[in-house]
């Protein structure tokens, strides 16, 4: 199992930008990949961005190509959204998730709020 803690969340005016952060602990070695989700008032959560551990492979939702970048330091064993010209729409709790298979379930973070305002 990882543990994982997210930071970075905040208050942003539409057309900013955050850097959300994703430490892992536990059982780091095995990961897979992670990814980030997030889940806005009365909806479902939604795949956001993944990065493969070992070969830094990324994918992305297509609403946020372009203006979101995931990345990881091995070392520190840690993830990161760098989110771009946020727009209200992006306005969630985003939670962070690993996984040491593809087929594994996912180790959830307890979230970190992202509110863009007008």
């Amino acid at each position: 199992q990882v543990q994982l803690v997210e930071s970075g969340g905040g208050l942003v005016q539409a057309g900013g930008s955050l850097r959300l952060s994703c430490a892992a602990s536990g059982r780091t070695f095995s990961m897979y990949d992670m990814g980030w989700f997030r889940q806005a008032p009365g909806k479902e959560r939604e795949f956001v961005a993944a990065i493969t551990w070992s070969v830094g492979s990324t994918s992305y939702a297509d609403s946020v190509k372009g203006r979101f970048t995931i990345s990881r330091d091995i070392a520190k064993n840690t993830a990161y959204l760098q989110m771009n010209s946020l727009e209200p729409e992006d306005t969630a709790v985003y939670y962070c998730a690993a996984r040491e298979r593809v087929w594994s379930s996912r180790d959830w973070g307890q979230g970190t709020q992202v509110t863009v305002s007008y």
